[in-house]
């Protein structure tokens, strides 16, 4: 980028609007502001919301059939089965080489966990399934913990703290806040329940492709990071492990995330769209 150069700008003699005057004012600060391309239009809200709508369908059904016995094989054929009829795309398949519809994760995996027949659910497992879906070309991605009959208190108290996390990063996203405000309101729920928030993997912009800016740390400080601006649709989906924070990536697979230490881990994931009166929720 050249010197002078601006991400929001207004031609001479041109009124700008209100949001315009509003992230204009932000970015002289030296704010970091997202791109024009970024504020995502009334049509492509529509089709993102009603790509979420097939995505809270899946998940939906897979709360229906989820069960001790079942292979997470049998889940990704859920998943793909639901999302196809229903005119989808699950946006996992084939992504950069992966090569299944779903991510399911099973206690020390954290996320990425790649369907088998050889994987079966058992008797007090905590299980993540991430779902995205991709319909007339719009994506939507989140994802729901589960709990395989009788857990024990410790991995209960970690999913429910999990989504407590998700819940209270959801309230401090309010319009022209930043995205570190999330990240810290995250990181101080965990630590004060004795869990640690990963921090090689994040949320992120999504809509008009799978991955998008902004990155949406589950750490950081507060009034860092990119500016939230109504129209913005992204995830927030924090990894809580119950030990230490360090993750381990999969040399033979490529995909599959695990606690270094061996403990469980719990995520819950929403997309959201950002609005002048806060988040709304497109993937219930």
């Amino acid at each position: 980028m050249g010197k002078g150069f601006r991400k929001w700008f207004v031609p001479k003699g041109v009124e700008p609007t209100e949001l315009e005057k509003k992230v204009m004012f932000f970015e002289a600060k030296g704010c970091l502001v997202p791109n024009r391309k970024l504020i995502k239009n009334a049509e492509q809200i529509e089709g993102i919301r009603q790509s979420g709508m097939v995505n809270t369908g899946v998940l939906d059904l897979v709360a229906r059939e989820i069960k001790a016995g079942m292979s997470t094989e049998d889940i990704d054929r859920l998943v793909y089965d639901f999302t196809v009829s229903h005119g989808a795309i699950p946006a996992p398949l084939n992504y950069e080489g992966f090569p299944k519809s779903v991510c399911v994760s099973i206690d020390d995996v954290v996320c990425h966990g790649i369907p088998s027949p050889k994987v079966i659910l058992k008797e007090g497992n905590i299980v993540n399934v991430d779902v995205s879906t991709i319909l007339n070309g719009y994506y939507s991605d989140a994802s729901r913990m589960f709990c395989i009959g009788e857990v024990s208190p410790e991995k209960k108290r970690l999913v429910e703290v999990t989504r407590e996390c998700l819940e209270i990063g959801m309230k401090a996203a309010k319009p022209y806040s930043f995205v570190g405000d999330i990240g810290y309101a995250i990181e101080q729920h965990a630590k004060k329940n004795g869990y640690s928030v990963v921090r090689d993997l994040s949320g992120h912009g999504v809509g008009l492709a799978f991955h998008e800016e902004p990155q949406v740390d589950h750490f950081g400080k507060p009034h860092t990071g990119m500016l939230l601006v109504p129209g913005m649709v992204f995830t927030i989906e924090p990894m809580i492990n119950m030990g230490k924070y360090s993750v381990r990536f999969s040399r033979l697979d490529g995909w599959t995330v695990t606690t270094c230490d061996g403990l469980p881990s719990a995520q819950w994931e929403h997309t959201f769209l950002m609005t002048e009166n806060g988040l709304e929720i497109l993937t219930y």
